[in-house]
């Protein structure tokens, strides 16, 4: 089981739902505005943003790292495949990465997916991504919790320094002998300045807004068109 593996398994317990619905309706608000007739959503998790655009009439393809979340949205007759984004082909009128997507990759990593994003994008096309704040890792996402249900607990334990936030995933689950299984490995996110996104060779960055989600903006939308 790979680490995105673990999280996909543990994602339920996480307490997240409310918050990826609200960064839902802010994408869907944003493309809303455009004329997006094509969409890649990258990680694009158990498909519920694909779902909403579908409902729009907008054909969507998804990719992801997990073979779990993508497994998940084949079950549901989407569009999905586990492979690296940059093996998509084809161009699409808008692609997104919701919820720190970004994050889960270094610097030299994130440059180059970027630049890559660019060529798979329309002339009119539109990159649309989030990142977490500075303020997001070190006073919301460090620290500690767990979460339990009559067949899993979960013990999430975050650390954030040099510029990296290390959490640490433990699950265990009740197996059909009545014990338990032990699941773990470490998840690395990085926290990006803003003035990477503003020297792209491939993107421009034309909007940032920075938001609330779990606590005072913690978040930030970044949107990109292509140079």
């Amino acid at each position: 089981m790979t680490n995105l593996d673990l999280y996909a398994k543990a994602e339920h317990l996480l307490g997240i739902e409310e918050a990826t619905e609200a960064l839902y309706d802010l994408y869907r608000s944003e493309l809303d505005e455009k004329n997006v007739k094509t969409l890649l959503d990258v990680g694009c998790g158990r498909g519920g943003f694909m779902q909403r655009m579908i409902s729009d009439g907008v054909v969507c393809k998804g990719v992801d790292l997990s073979q779990v979340m993508v497994d998940e949205c084949k079950s549901q007759g989407l569009d999905a495949a586990c492979i690296d984004a940059r093996e998509v082909t084809g161009k699409y009128d808008a692609i997104v990465s919701i919820f720190d997507v970004l994050n889960f990759m270094d610097k030299a990593t994130l440059i180059d997916f970027l630049n890559t994003m660019a060529d798979k994008l329309n002339d009119d096309g539109v990159l649309i991504a989030d990142i977490n704040t500075l303020y997001g890792f070190s006073d919301v996402a460090e620290g500690t919790m767990s979460k339990d249900s009559e067949d899993e607990f979960l013990v999430v334990d975050a650390e954030f320094a040099d510029d990296e936030l290390n959490t640490q995933f433990t699950l265990f689950e009740k197996n059909e002998e009545g014990t338990f299984t032990k699941h773990q490995d470490i998840i690395i996110q990085y926290f990006h300045k803003i003035k990477v996104f503003q020297t792209l060779k491939k993107l421009k960055l034309v909007d940032k807004q920075t938001f609330s989600l779990y606590d005072t903006e913690d978040k930030t939308l970044l949107i990109f068109k292509k140079k």
